[in-house]
């Protein structure tokens, strides 16, 4: 079983001043008063006009996002892969609402994709659906489009088109692209769109992946159908594996609305599924029918997915199985995975500063609220800086 308690081999790419930053970062997460208190600084800070960007993005900014632009994101992307990691460019920027942004949005991810083109360090394109259209029509359209105005079907079309405009620069460039998963009320909409794009763009090898999140109860049942659709229809079930990220959020809609929650009664549930999704896969009898990316913080379920592959006889170097984290957490994971010779890559968010702060904000709250998440980062950095102070 492997390790993950190598600090060098996690921390090599990071200088002292790396690690310092990260230390105080996390030691700043791990309080819900500073967390809430910073927050609201930053957020009255910006919209004042304080001269307070540099600040954020020397700090939690340096921490989780690549850069501003995808040049920017370069010399990250040399730098994880001088050490085997691959990069997922992921156009940061949230709360849209024109056509004429989602337009906007639809290029910025196609230009990822031009970035990646023949980019062996840039192993796959990212976007999420609510970045090209408004939430109010997934929703309108979750359970399909009869009784939609006119105007709202030709909406929809033209959402359709800008997800077909990105997977074919995708299909084109031999680049595959993640479609993320989303809230429950607006994920069967999704589901659709991406089996569509599937049916078209996935016939020879996995180009378009849709996100599967397991902590919803009914996933592990929605995932053997899939890949029994795809199957049926022989066409690569591309499948990115999360546990998810709207977990607070569903469960306070589904007892405002007093309808059953989706999400999985408890933790250990939601590992079980995940481990089950992750067995499932890498069958003999469903491994030539997909493509699999595991995207988890979780050490157990990482070790254990490395474990299948060597025990069920799979190179290592196969492209269709990925481990990925994001940016900023996680790296001793990420970076032993990927010297034991596996495939991994990193999530780099980018933008504008001021555009970033909700996702800044979510992998703050994140680290605050996941139990032993900001106090695991803390321990392997403090163990890596005294390690180095011996040296």
């Amino acid at each position: 079983m492997i390790s993950f308690n190598n600090t060098e081999i996690a921390f090599k790419h990071k200088s002292n001043k790396d690690l310092k930053r990260a230390h105080f970062l996390f030691s700043v997460m791990g309080s819900p008063f500073l967390v809430k208190t910073g927050k609201g600084l930053a957020r009255f800070g910006l919209n004042v006009g304080l001269p307070i960007k540099g600040m954020i993005k020397s700090t939690i900014f340096a921490q989780f996002c690549g850069g501003e632009t995808i040049e920017e994101c370069t010399s990250t992307i040399d730098t994880m892969w001088r050490n085997h990691v691959g990069t997922i460019l992921d156009y940061s920027v949230e709360g849209k609402t024109s056509a004429e942004d989602f337009e906007y949005t639809t290029k910025e991810i196609i230009a990822t994709i031009h970035k990646a083109k023949g980019n062996p360090g840039i192993p796959f394109a990212v976007f999420k659906i609510t970045g090209i259209s408004r939430f109010a029509l997934l929703e309108l359209t979750n359970d399909g489009t009869e009784g939609i105005s006119e105007d709202e079907l030709k909406e929809y079309h033209e959402t359709v088109e800008r997800v077909d405009r990105i997977c074919k620069e995708g299909f084109d460039a031999n680049v595959p692209v993640f479609i993320d998963a989303e809230e429950s009320w607006i994920q069967d909409v999704i589901d659709r769109i991406c089996h569509e794009m599937m049916l078209k763009y996935n016939k020879e090898q996995a180009i378009v992946f849709n996100t599967v999140q397991m902590y919803r109860h009914d996933r592990l049942e929605f995932l053997k159908k899939s890949i029994a659709w795809a199957k049926a229809e022989n066409v690569q079930y591309g499948v990115k594996l999360v546990r998810g990220a709207y977990m607070e959020k569903e469960r306070k809609r589904a007892a405002e609305n007093n309808y059953p929650s989706p999400i999985q009664p408890d933790k250990l549930t939601c590992d079980t599924d995940y481990d089950k999704a992750l067995d499932f896969l890498t069958g003999s009898e469903n491994f030539s029918q997909m493509a699999l990316c595991a995207g988890s913080h979780n050490e157990d379920s990482s070790a254990y997915l490395a474990d299948l592959i060597e025990k069920k006889g799979i190179d290592k170097t196969d492209k269709r199985i990925y481990f990925a984290q994001l940016l900023g957490m996680s790296d001793h994971i990420s970076y032993t995975l990927a010297s034991n010779g596996f495939n991994v890559a990193k999530y780099v968010p980018y933008g504008p500063v001021k555009e970033v702060i909700p996702y800044l904000f979510r992998r703050a709250d994140e680290n605050t609220s996941v139990k032993g998440q900001t106090g695991r980062e803390l321990k392997l950095i403090k163990e890596e800086l005294k390690r180095r102070k011996g040296a």
